[in-house]
């Protein structure tokens, strides 16, 4: 009874430590967020392009400076696009943000400002709607500024840890391991995630185009980006055009539904039809699993949190599992309960 008792103390001890380990270390992530950010991203670049590296050393024996040079040029080339793409999308919102506002609140007085349900009048809050969107604008264009001046020092930081990162990868190392198993994995995880990505915003964009939909390329832009966000990121995507296409398409309500229909289908044959089947089984993480760990990666880091959440829970288990200890926690993330063969 006693031993009973004591083993019973000790694992209350070693759940309070861990619940305090992980509170500790939840601090200290939320803390140096503004370094561990641009780091943590440098390690997902720097494991995607890594391939470039040794293709160019082992099979193109080009010679080992020369093969980093022209891969960090590649990569910088890559990031300068993307941050140019970004900031043309947010200056087109911005150009385009007044005209819509005025369409916008144009469109809320149309509808009546208050309805009868069963022989009593509700307000609808149309007049509350009106004010808010015209006392905005200022702030939304803010905020939009103020992202791409964040997006401009995380990209230097990113580059300078690219740098370091490339410049001391060695390709005739075989790689063993759990750094092995995390380098193939979570490489093979952001290649398949960056293709189909690409695909399907560029899908989203023509179809976009077709229906004429103003801002179009602003929006498989998004698509493309937000779909590196799973379950979450592809419904945002696919109900972003709804505004400008209820402002755009006031008298064709087949065209409104049908900018959210037709792209939600393209969203969901290539993330639930195209995707598991060349993914496969993935990195072994249960759906619940992911939405956790969207959440509280987004809750320290924001958004960048949640493009991040699942390669680094990935890791995590992986690490977890090179501990008999630790084992089970792992085959939980993987959806394995203990009552599971």
């Amino acid at each position: 009874m006693v031993k009973e008792n004591e083993e019973e103390q000790n694992w209350l001890i070693i759940i309070s430590l861990g619940v305090l380990a992980l509170l500790a270390t939840g601090v200290i992530l939320a803390y140096a967020r503004s370094v561990l950010i641009p780091f943590v991203l440098a390690i997902f670049i720097s494991l995607l392009v890594s391939p470039v590296l040794d293709f160019q050393i082992l099979k193109l024996k080009i010679p080992r400076g020369l093969a980093v040079i022209l891969t960090l040029l590649f990569v910088m080339v890559m990031l300068v696009l993307l941050f140019f793409l970004i900031s043309q999308a947010v200056q087109m919102i911005f150009s385009t943000l007044s005209r819509y506002s005025d369409s916008f609140v144009s469109f809320i007085n149309k509808i009546p400002s208050e309805i009868t349900i069963m022989d009593k009048k509700v307000p609808t809050g149309v007049a509350n709607i009106t004010t808010i969107v015209e006392d905005n604008i200022a702030g939304i264009a803010s905020d939009a500024f103020g992202t791409i001046r964040s997006l401009t020092s995380n990209i230097l930081f990113v580059s300078i840890f690219l740098i370091f990162l490339v410049s001391g990868r060695n390709p005739n190392k075989v790689r063993k391991g759990v750094y092995g198993t995390i380098d193939r994995e979570i490489r093979r995880y952001i290649a398949i995630k960056t293709v189909l990505s690409l695909i399907t915003g560029v899908t989203v964009w023509i179809v976009l185009e077709l229906f004429r939909l103003d801002l179009a390329i602003v929006f498989g832009l998004l698509t493309f980006v937000l779909n590196f966000i799973p379950n979450i990121g592809s419904i945002i995507a696919t109900c972003l055009p709804l505004p400008i296409a209820a402002i755009q398409f006031q008298d064709k309500p087949v065209m409104m539904v049908l900018v959210v229909l037709v792209p939600g289908a393209i969203q969901m044959t290539i993330g639930n039809l195209i995707e598991p089947k060349i993914m496969g089984q993935g990195l072994k993480l249960h759906p619940i699993v992911i939405l956790l760990a969207l959440s509280f990666w987004g809750l320290l880091w924001g958004i960048t949190g949640m493009f991040l959440a699942v390669p680094i829970t990935a890791a995590i288990r992986i690490i977890l599992m090179q501990f008999e200890t630790l084992s089970p926690v792992a085959r939980i993330l993987a959806g394995q309960l203990p009552g599971d063969v």
